[in-house]
């Protein structure tokens, strides 16, 4: 009972966190998942199968808040579908043994992408309001949906600083519109697991309160992705994700560290984290500071 309380507030976190900045659900419970224990297919399986709710609850309560471009959607998410699908078949011919580092390693390659890009960069602006066009948008969601059925989560990771970058979009259009499309990927990578690995391998009770975590988060997370600084939460979600899969990757079989070499790993690698969330805090209230002076008087 205490896991799956532990991982029904684990779903609603991560979904307010996924909601918000457009990213995170699936790297998020996917990395939980494999700490305690969980092979890589079935991990990315359930969340996979949790997140067709998720992405629904999501989707809708952005649509009702206007924070989805559907054109948008169209362009990614079916090209997005086709490479989750080959994703989730490729990591379910894979060994639980060297399934579960891969995925780690992924998980922490996109853990440090989020955090150096959010950290060092916030979001781009420029160009707004420009279309979207489908040779960006077809590739890019083809590649995303491969890694997140992989990975068991990058579709956010993957695509929306990518849309962020061109500067053609604003933000909370974006981070809509990504959650929007993640049905498609989500429905996709579970029919792949479900063809891979069969559903005997997973277990419907995790899958139901990370569902339940996530719908209630949804429609809170929908609207605060008008108020919360993505910024900020960009790099605390990075640096969280890091900290958890560098635990897995040195405690495999790959590296089998010492646990002193862990313990100076983790401090180093918190005393970063800290240091990225403080510098994004600033960075932020430098940015609004700006803004305001900028702005003129009534």
């Amino acid at each position: 009972m205490r896991s799956l309380i532990l991982l029904g507030l684990v779903g609603f976190a991560a979904q307010l966190v996924d909601g918000s900045l457009g990213m995170a659900y699936g790297v998020t419970s996917t990395t939980l998942l494999l700490a305690i224990g969980t092979n890589a297919a079935a991990a990315s399986a359930t969340v996979h199968l949790a997140e067709i709710g998720t992405t629904l609850a999501s989707g809708v309560a952005h649509w009702r808040f206007n924070n989805i471009d559907w054109k948008v959607v169209a362009k990614i998410g079916i090209p997005g579908a086709i490479g989750a699908f080959a994703g989730a078949t490729f990591l379910s011919s894979l060994s639980t043994e060297s399934g579960a580092p891969i995925m780690s390693l992924i998980l922490l390659t996109l853990g440090l992408y989020i955090l150096i890009r959010f950290t060092a960069f916030g979001l781009p602006k420029g160009q707004l309001g420009k279309p979207m066009r489908k040779r960006f948008l077809a590739p890019l969601g083809l590649f995303a949906g491969f890694v997140d059925a992989t990975g068991g989560g990058g579709w956010g990771p993957v695509g929306t600083p990518a849309i962020l970058a061109s500067g053609r979009m604003e933000p909370r259009k974006v981070i809509g519109s990504i959650d929007a499309s993640e049905f498609l990927v989500a429905i996709a990578a579970s029919l792949g697991f479900l063809v891979g690995i069969g559903s005997e391998n997973i277990d419907f009770a995790w899958v139901g309160v990370l569902l339940l975590g996530g719908v209630i988060a949804a429609p809170i997370a929908a609207w605060l992705v008008r108020h919360v600084p993505p910024r900020i939460l960009g790099s605390a979600v990075g640096g969280l994700i890091i900290l958890t899969n560098v635990r897995t990757l040195l405690r495999s079989d790959w590296i089998a560290a010492s646990s002193s070499v862990q313990t100076v790993v983790y401090v180093v690698l918190a005393l970063v984290w800290v240091g990225s969330v403080v510098y994004s805090v600033g960075e932020h209230r430098k940015t609004k500071a700006a803004e305001t002076e900028l702005t003129p008087a009534a």
